[in-house]
């Protein structure tokens, strides 16, 4: 997906749509338009990070367009604004994820801010903020930078090389996912888990587990703590990223 493009979509491209477009060209994005349609959309979404929709009183996007919309975002990691009345925006804010909108604008536009809130969400894609966020926990320091050097390029990465560093980094910073190792000293990792699950703050962090133990016996009592998922460290890098992908997907 290339950060610094955005697609324009709506029922027709009016003069109001050709002079945002032209706007936004002005300050560096590339910005083009595409019919409001799912095989148009298809073709070109994969190509920007941010979607413009532009909400006609009259014609108002249908429900499998806005599934679509709110899909293929959730799985590419983008984000959409809304420019109409408040009616219509107010009927697609319904139906679509609050985690997925970035801004929303009524009609009129004010071309500045609505110029402003591009070029701001460019500069925190650029600076990683929309990223989701990923802490591992081990007590093996090269464990730990062999996975943080997989997961930098997609994700925020924090690590802990114990169960009480974990818990206290969690307390000022906030996480997507945490990759636990099973087998630790001191605290283990299902006393960690079990700290995680007692605290209103941490217990809906989803947790899957590393363990260096394949046999069923140990498999069995990993599960057993009903974590979200475990991996082997025996894991290569492109099938963890590919199964952390799923599970993003799965879980938003």
């Amino acid at each position: 997906m290339t950060t610094n493009r955005m697609l324009i979509t709506g029922e027709k491209e009016s003069f109001m749509v050709r002079v945002l477009t032209k706007k936004v060209q002005e300050v560096g994005v590339q910005c083009d338009f595409v019919p409001c349609t799912i095989n148009k959309l298809n073709q070109e979404l994969g190509k920007a990070s941010l979607i413009m929709l532009f909400l006609e009183e009259h014609a108002l996007p249908k429900d499998d367009i806005l599934h679509f919309l709110r899909d293929s975002l959730d799985e590419k990691g983008g984000k959409l604004v809304l420019i109409g009345d408040r009616e219509a925006i107010t009927f697609v804010t319904d139906r679509m994820p609050g985690d997925l909108l970035y801004k929303s604008f009524e009609r009129p536009v004010d071309n500045a801010q609505f110029v402003a809130a591009v070029s701001e969400y460019y500069e925190k894609v650029a600076t990683g903020e929309f990223r989701k966020s990923i802490m591992i926990v081990d007590d093996d320091p090269q464990y730990l930078s062999i996975v943080r050097a997989w997961l930098r390029d997609d994700y925020k990465v924090y690590m802990a090389n114990s169960g009480m560093q974990a818990i206290k980094m969690l307390a000022s910073n906030k996480v997507d996912l945490i990759l636990l190792d099973h087998e630790m000293p001191i605290t283990s990792g299902p006393q960690v888990l079990e700290m995680l699950r007692s605290e209103p703050e941490t217990k809906k962090i989803p947790v899957i587990f590393l363990t260096g133990k394949s046999d069923k016996e140990s498999v069995m009592a990993v599960v057993a703590l009903r974590p979200e998922g475990y991996f082997l460290k025996t894991i290569q890098r492109d099938e963890l990223l590919e199964k952390i992908k799923e599970f993003f997907v799965l879980h938003s």
